[in-house]
């Protein structure tokens, strides 16, 4: 395998880590479901506290799944999943081409 297989792989490790977690999960179909949300609308919707729901946010954010539209003092969360896919799609290239 390539360098650039395996540094393809590694700058695709913090997105697969935010993607694993179950809850993470269940907040990016929610939003694929029902976007724009407030994270008082996905407590709503989901098992866990507000506290978590927007600690789970916060990581998905920091991975630029999903973005934040400020309507006042509210927080209207969306997904955005175009650098995701694209890192994704590099990957499976690039596994394709070289192994």
């Amino acid at each position: 395998m390539g360098q650039q297989a395996i540094e393809t792989f590694r700058s695709c490790i913090p997105l697969f880590q935010a993607l694993s977690d179950p809850y993470r999960q269940d907040i990016i179909l929610l939003l694929a479901e029902k976007q724009p949300l407030s994270v008082n609308e996905i407590t709503e919707n989901l098992t866990l506290s507000r506290p978590a729901i927007s600690h789970h946010l916060k990581i998905l954010r920091d991975q630029q799944l999903v973005s934040i539209d400020q309507k006042g003092t509210q927080r209207y969360y969306s997904l955005q999943l175009e650098d995701a896919l694209d890192l994704i799609k590099e990957l499976v290239k690039t596994v394709e081409e070289t192994c």
